[in-house]
């Protein structure tokens, strides 16, 4: 096993390239770099890992007030590098479990999501975009993003010919990757008509030639690349501070906002589960149960 520990792990995880999304991929380093770290600091063996330094590191991490999502996370790469490097199993025994369920009991916080940007909040925002080309793009990000219910990775992923126009004044949408379609199968979606006014403004003004459907601006002239998932952060949080939140507030805006806030509106519109699931490319019950938990839905009322 000497010869598996001198080895470079990084090197061997470059086999995952393409197999994983370039988001877990960048996880799957993070994590195990400071596992290594960790091992290395305190000269025990990381390679193979053994029950024992397993329920150690999550210990530590436990103590050092890490959220069980990250130790979690932690736990799954550590998994992971033992595989990558053909290293014996060891650390799928009892006291493993155990040491997860007790870091899971102490911490029983409730999970934290982003703040939902509800439809009334939508319009806001999208009034108080500017009349430039800035504000052309921004006004049809926000809609589009809600109406798809779609994450940032999502909107940014968007091709010009992925949209289509429907006899009714709406869009027909193809979404062909995401999070939870790591094999790009695809999910077809739809949208209101103010999402295919807003796009059809932002495309008059883009021009035909761009593949991305939404592209970066360099001095007032579209750029054929597109944005990055950070654009789309911060255009929801700058669209937060036009209609006057206080900072505090803006904090707890981010991209998936659109997502949250948009099945939380489709509750109280009163559409079944089948159908938010449906609308938002959801697999999972439990999942969506997780976005509609805030929603302010009063069944008494």
């Amino acid at each position: 096993m000497k010869k598996l520990a001198e080895s470079d792990w990084r090197t061997e995880f470059s086999r995952l390239e393409g197999a994983f999304s370039p988001h877990t991929l960048r996880a799957y380093y993070t994590d195990i770099a400071a596992f290594v770290d960790w091992c290395e600091k305190l000269e025990l063996e990381w390679l193979p890992t053994t029950s024992e330094i397993l329920c150690r590191h999550l210990n530590w991490m436990a103590h050092r007030g890490l959220k069980f999502t990250t130790i979690r996370r932690r736990l799954y790469a550590v998994r992971r590098l033992n595989m990558i490097m053909d290293a014996p199993e060891l650390t799928r025994d009892l006291g493993v479990d155990l040491t997860v369920r007790r870091i899971r009991r102490a911490q029983p916080n409730r999970p934290g999501q982003a703040r939902g940007l509800t439809g009334d909040v939508l319009k806001r925002m999208i009034y108080a975009q500017p009349d430039n080309p800035w504000g052309l793009r921004n006004k049809a990000i926000l809609s589009l993003g809600y109406d798809l219910l779609a994450r940032r990775s999502e909107i940014t992923a968007l091709r010009t010919d992925d949209v289509t126009w429907r006899p009714d004044g709406t869009l027909e949408v193809i979404v062909r990757r995401s999070k939870a379609d790591p094999f790009g199968m695809g999910r077809l979606a739809f949208t209101s008509q103010r999402s295919a006014e807003l796009v059809g403004e932002w495309l008059a003004w883009r021009g035909p030639e761009i593949g991305p459907l939404f592209c970066g601006i360099y001095q007032g002239v579209a750029i054929d690349r597109a944005l990055s998932g950070a654009s789309v952060k911060l255009v929801v949080k700058n669209a937060a501070r036009a209609v006057g939140y206080d900072e505090s507030i803006v904090g707890e805006f981010s991209a998936h906002s659109l997502r949250v806030g948009a099945a939380q509106d489709l509750l109280k519109k009163g559409h079944d589960t089948a159908a938010i699931m449906r609308a938002g490319g959801w697999s999972s019950v439990t999942v969506l149960g997780r976005y509609l938990a805030k929603a302010e839905h009063n069944v008494w009322a």
